[in-house]
C-alpha cells in the first residue's frame, strides 16, 4: 500500500516529492513540544557534568536513555491510525514505574558490549554504533538524545543513522524528516532545544554522525536475507560494533515475524541474520515474540489478552551476534 502510494506520486511531478505523511509527521512533533523541552533540558544538563561522571553513573544515564528510546516507539501513527500519539508528558518521570513492563531486558549487555569496545579501541578503530530508526516525531528526538550521549561519554566515535527511502508506515523516518527535525530544534525559541538542534548539526557536518536511506528498509524481505538481497547493505552493517533496531517492523523483520513459542531463543529466530552484535528497543504492537522465560507470556496472556499489540509492553533485546 505504501509504495503504491509512493509510486502515484511518482509519476506525477511536480507532485512527485511530496510526503503525504508529513502534516502527521509535523504534529506528532509539535504536540510533543513539552516533551522534547523536557528531554532536552535534561541532557544538556547532563553535558555540563559528564566529564566528571564515573562509570556506574554513565551506566545509570544510559540505561535511562536507552529506556526513553524504547518508550518513545509509543509514538506510533500507523499504530493509532493517526490518532494523535504524541508524547505529551515528561519521559524522563515514570521510568522507574514501567521497568516492570520491560519483558526482556539486557540493557546492560548493551552496557558491556561499549564499554569493552571502548577499552579494546586502537588509533585506527573507531567505535561505531548503527541506530535503525522508525518513527518522526518524539520517538526519533528519543534516538538523537541517545545518540549524542553515546558520542559524548566517549562510548562510540560514530553514529550512523538508517531511515526510510520512501514515506513508510505514516510516521517513519525519511532523510527529509530527519533534517527537518534537527532543523527545528535548532531553530526552537527554547534555548536548550536549540542549543541540541545546533550541535546535532555540528555532528552531521563533521562526519560522526551520518544519515543513509537504502530501499532494501523498505522492501517485502526479512532481514535474514538482507545479505542476498542488499549484500551492500550488510557489508556496511558489518563495520557496526553495535546495531539497535528501533520498533514493531523491524523486530517482526529481525525475526521472520513467525508465531514462535514465546521462548523460542532470539538467536535462532534471526535465522542467521548476524551482521554484528544487535539489540532490539521495541514495544510490542503485533503478536510475534521470542526469547521469554518459559511461561512469562502465557501468564501475562492470561490476564492480560491483548499484551502483544496494546503497545503496554517492552522488550530490550540483544543478539552477541556469532
Amino acid at each position: 500500500m505504501y509504495r503504491r502510494i509512493h509510486a502515484a506520486l511518482a509519476q506525477n511531478p511536480p507532485i512527485d516529492n511530496f510526503d503525504v505523511f508529513k502534516e502527521g509527521k509535523a504534529q506528532n512533533f509539535f504536540e510533543s513540544q513539552e516533551a522534547i523541552i523536557a528531554l532536552c533540558t535534561y541532557f544538556q544538563e547532563l553535558l555540563k557534568n559528564i566529564k566528571d561522571l564515573d562509570e556506574k553513573q554513565l551506566q545509570e544515564e544510559l540505561l535511562k536513555l536507552l529506556q526513553v528510546s524504547l518508550w518513545g516507539n509509543k509514538c506510533d501513527l500507523s499504530f493509532s491510525a493517526g490518532e494523535d500519539s504524541s508524547q505529551k508528558s515528561s519521559p524522563l518521570q515514570s521510568l522507574e514505574n514501567m521497568i516492570p513492563y520491560i519483558l526482556v531486558n539486557d540493557m546492560e549487555k548493551v552496557w558491556s558490549l561499549l564499554v569493552n569496545a571502548k577499552k579494546n579501541r586502537t588509533e585506527r578503530s573507531n567505535v561505531r554504533v548503527d541506530i535503525i530508526l522508525d518513527n518522526a516525531g518524539f520517538e526519533l528526538v528519543s534516538d538523537l538524545v541517545l545518540a549524542d550521549f553515546l558520542l559524548s561519554s566517549k562510548l562510540a566515535d560514530e553514529v550512523y543513522f538508517h531511515g526510510k527511502s520512501i514515506p513508510w508506515y505514516v510516521s517513519d523516518t525519511t532523510k527529509h524528516d530527519f533534517n527537518w527535525t534537527i532543523k527545528q530544534l535548532g531553530s526552537a525559541n527554547h534555548m536548550w532545544m536549540s542549543r541540541c538542534g545546533i550541535n546535532w548539526e555540528g555532528n552531521l557536518k563533521k562526519g560522526v554522525w551520518v544519515f543513509r536511506d537504502h530501499m532494501f528498509w523498505t522492501l517485502p524481505h526479512d532481514f535474514s536475507s538482507m545479505s542476498e538481497v542488499a549484500p551492500d547493505l550488510y557489508a556496511e552493517l558489518q563495520k557496526s560494533n553495535l546495531l539497535l533496531f528501533k520498533g514493531d517492523l523491524n523486530y517482526r523483520k529481525l525475526t521472520g515475524d513467525r508465531k514462535w513459542e514465546y521462548s523460542f531463543p532470539f538467536h535462532q529466530a534471526l535465522n542467521k541474520f548476524h551482521p554484528a552484535p544487535l539489540c532490539s528497543l521495541r514495544t510490542l504492537k503485533s503478536d510475534t515474540q521470542v526469547g521469554l522465560k518459559p511461561g512469562q507470556g502465557e501468564q501475562i496472556q492470561g490476564s492480560e489478552p491483548e499484551w502483544m499489540v496494546s503497545g503496554k509492553y517492552g522488550v530490550v533485546q540483544f543478539d552477541a551476534g556469532l
